[in-house]
């Protein structure tokens, strides 16, 4: 506290001096009051302080503490080091395809599905065998070494996965955490980035039976996750889904804050833009600068009017990491393209390759 210069002691009465004490006793204290409202507002202050409403579907509600830990989001360099690393061709499902068509002698079929098999493309572990999982994690990892990328993994294997829809499955419950932690043990060391369950927190609201037990599975999820120097994202839906107070609530109680953000899009057909600007304002919502990334596999076209197998859909843009500059951290290739949506619009089961409508993608590519 700055000192107030005044009379020297030669020169002032004693009771003048003692009065003096007094009032700068007074001084001191109505500092340490203010220091102490100061304090408390930083420490609240980063951590957005948002007072959660109960959303349309119910699920919000006092969630999350206003001074809860944030943990510090990384650049997107620093996630994501080295660039994107592709898919070794033992898990390369296009690639597959175009050595089977060249082998055939349909040379150009096999060079359009090249545009996809060439690119990176995230690795879905949807086996609910943990040795299988590890194996593959462990050929991806190896590969991305080899490479100096970084792998990225989509983890697509809640219990009741997809609420019983087209892309029904998942463990058993009691399987799930160490179904996870094996994962997450193979991964260790590796830098990989990690997508945890697409659709797992947007689809709640359309599953009763998943508002009371989801949230807190993905939440012991992330700690399964954590401590292994990874890069995680949890399920943000996107822009046409959830209202975004809702999703912010429903990713705190996922335990977003101590994982690097959330993804968008993923499996879906919305344009960059719009993802961009749905998913600032739910990183507005949530608090604590939460990052994102955005699938832009099948987005070339936009929109279609429907999310399972649409007609016209194209390719998006070749997947890279942003530039470092905003909360976007990459735009990925995370859906296959060419693996269909469902049993919809003509197509095979959910996750089989469907080779007309992999053409199609091509064909209607975005031009970068």
């Amino acid at each position: 506290m700055p000192h107030q210069h005044g009379p020297t002691r030669s020169t002032r009465p004693r009771r003048a001096r003692a009065h003096g004490r007094r009032q700068w006793a007074w001084i001191a204290a109505a500092g340490l009051v203010v220091a102490a409202v100061v304090t408390t507002v930083v420490v609240v202050g980063p951590s957005g302080g948002h007072r959660d409403a109960a959303g349309p579907d119910g699920t919000a509600g006092p969630s999350a503490s206003t001074d809860r830990p944030v943990v510090g989001r990384k650049s997107a360099a620093d996630a994501f080091p080295g660039g994107l690393a592709r898919q070794p061709e033992a898990v390369n499902q296009p690639g597959i395809r175009e050595r089977r068509a060249r082998a055939e002698g349909r040379e150009d079929t096999a060079d359009r599905i090249a545009a996809i098999a060439d690119q990176p493309i995230a690795t879905w572990l949807t086996d609910t065998s943990r040795s299988a999982t590890r194996e593959t994690v462990r050929t991806v990892v190896r590969a991305a070494e080899r490479a100096d990328a970084t792998p990225v993994f989509v983890l697509y294997n809640v219990p009741d996965r997809d609420c019983g829809n087209y892309s029904r499955g998942g463990t058993e419950a009691d399987a799930y955490l160490p179904w996870v932690r094996s994962a997450a043990e193979s991964m260790s060391g590796s830098g990989a980035v990690v997508l945890v369950e697409p659709d797992s927190v947007a689809q709640i609201g359309k599953c009763d039976r998943l508002r009371d037990t989801r949230l807190p599975l993905l939440r012991k999820a992330v700690d399964a996750l954590s401590g292994h120097g990874l890069t995680v994202y949890l399920d943000g839906g996107n822009e046409n889904r959830v209202p975004v107070d809702t999703m912010a609530d429903r990713l705190r109680r996922a335990g977003v804050d101590r994982v690097q953000g959330f993804f968008t899009n993923v499996s879906n057909f919305y344009r960059v833009d719009q993802e961009r600007a749905y998913a600032d304002r739910l990183a507005d919502a949530i608090g604590g600068d939460p990052h994102f990334v955005v699938d832009v596999s099948r987005n070339g076209r936009g929109w279609r009017g429907t999310w399972c197998n649409p007609e016209g859909a194209g390719l998006g843009q070749a997947p890279h990491v942003a530039g470092g500059t905003t909360r976007l951290d990459a735009l990925l290739w995370v859906k296959t393209p060419g693996l269909s949506d469902g049993s919809c619009n003509g197509g095979p089961p959910a996750g089989r390759w469907w080779e007309a409508y992999a053409l199609a993608l091509v064909e209607h590519r975005a031009r970068d």
